[in-house]
């Protein structure tokens, strides 16, 4: 089959691989129709994830059609059309019985950090992601879910991460009605981080960015006001706005790769001799007001940053972090999706056929052509 294959730090290839195979009866092959691209794929890209190695394929956001299944994937039959979490969970642990398939502890032999996760690095197991013709998908059974005859790909595709994320980083802000949260980064989890902090009940919502076509689009889109960050001291424009207090909410959805202190990004994002660019991160504490809360979903690896917790600790915050347990919310999202609550198929911009997965990583890595979201079509054709 063909695959996106990591060549090493800004390098990616379509090469051929050989087919993926039922390995454990829970598995099923899956026929990627859709595979979309992460901002945290970036991460991989830039050399930012712990062993990521020379050959894997990336992608844990898929949709696909079930070419072969094994004997004991109850309820999974070919030709059954499936949206994957990017999570690989076994439904039978500690904390997949409590609904945090993240933290599923039978999915990852590489490391205790994380549980299993498609194309991510042997941090997370060493699965090979979708971003190819092929998937091999553990646990079929458990994690992934049929997806609707009446509804297409890319009004699913979402669901397998980005707004299941967004989601969470909203409902960790423990809202109950009119708090203003700012939300850090406006990509596509930025934006799904601001559509559901309206929906479960904030008065204000203010995005922060740099980019010029994301705030236009995040103020469209998600209606809320906007910061760019290189125009004005962001600290003292979010407190100008909250009566000098800060706000009751700050979700970091930017990560390791945030611009905004060129110290912290020679440091990181550069020089590695930390774990990423912590900016993003210290900016929610700075921004937050005295006993707020910070939810971070922006994605961070191992092993430590330049973090200001200090800051945080001193001005008594509630920090809520992790990754996205997907499954969980699957069901309620796609609801929201259905009746026309989220328009997650508005943040497509960018269509590409596999073998031109490059060019795809390129545009979204550097924030072209109003990049917001670019997906892989194994058998598309490009449509921007």
């Amino acid at each position: 089959m063909r695959a996106l294959t990591y060549e090493g730090p800004a390098r990616v290839r379509v090469r051929h691989k050989p087919d993926p195979r039922i390995e454990h009866p829970q598995d099923a092959i899956l026929r990627v129709t859709c595979a979309a691209i992460c901002g945290s794929d970036l991460h991989l890209l830039h050399g930012l994830v712990p062993d990521t190695r020379i050959g894997s394929t990336f992608g844990h956001e898929i949709v696909g059609v079930v070419e072969d299944v094994g004997s004991q994937a109850d309820g999974v039959a070919k030709g059954d059309r499936l949206m994957v979490p990017f999570n690989i969970s076994c439904g039978g642990c500690y904390y997949c019985e409590r609904g945090l398939t993240a933290c599923c502890e039978n999915t990852n032999p590489s490391s205790d950090i994380a549980c299993g996760v498609y194309g991510y690095s042997h941090t997370t197991g060493g699965y090979d992601g979708g971003q190819a013709e092929y998937v091999r998908v553990p646990f079929a059974a458990i994690g992934p879910m049929k997806v609707p005859d009446d509804m297409s790909d890319e009004e699913v595709i979402a669901l397998t991460d980005a707004l299941p994320t967004g989601y969470q980083g909203a409902e960790m802000c423990n809202l109950s009605g009119g708090e203003t949260v700012v939300v850090f980064g406006a990509g596509p989890v930025g934006l799904f981080a601001m559509k559901s902090a309206w929906l479960l009940g904030a008065g204000r919502v203010i995005a922060v960015d740099k980019v010029g076509y994301r705030l236009d689009f995040a103020r469209r889109w998600a209606g809320v006001e906007t910061m760019d960050f290189e125009a004005v001291d962001v600290i003292t424009a979010v407190k100008d706005l909250t009566e000098g207090r800060g706000a009751d909410a700050c979700i970091d959805a930017v990560g390791l790769e945030a611009a905004g202190s060129p110290m912290q990004r020679a440091a990181g994002v550069y020089a590695k001799t930390v774990a990423g660019s912590a900016t993003a991160l210290n900016w929610c504490f700075h921004a937050a007001r005295k006993g707020g809360t910070v939810s971070v979903v922006g994605v961070y690896g191992p092993p430590y940053n330049l973090v200001d917790f200090g800051t945080a600790m001193n001005k008594c915050q509630t920090i809520r972090t992790g990754q996205c347990s997907v499954r969980r919310y699957m069901p309620q999202l796609l609801e929201h999706v259905r009746e026309g609550r989220i328009d997650a198929r508005a943040l497509i911009t960018h269509r590409y056929p596999l073998d031109e997965a490059s060019e795809a990583y390129h545009t979204f890595a550097q924030k072209k052509d109003g990049c917001i979201k670019p997906v892989l079509l194994p058998h598309g054709r490009t449509l921007h």
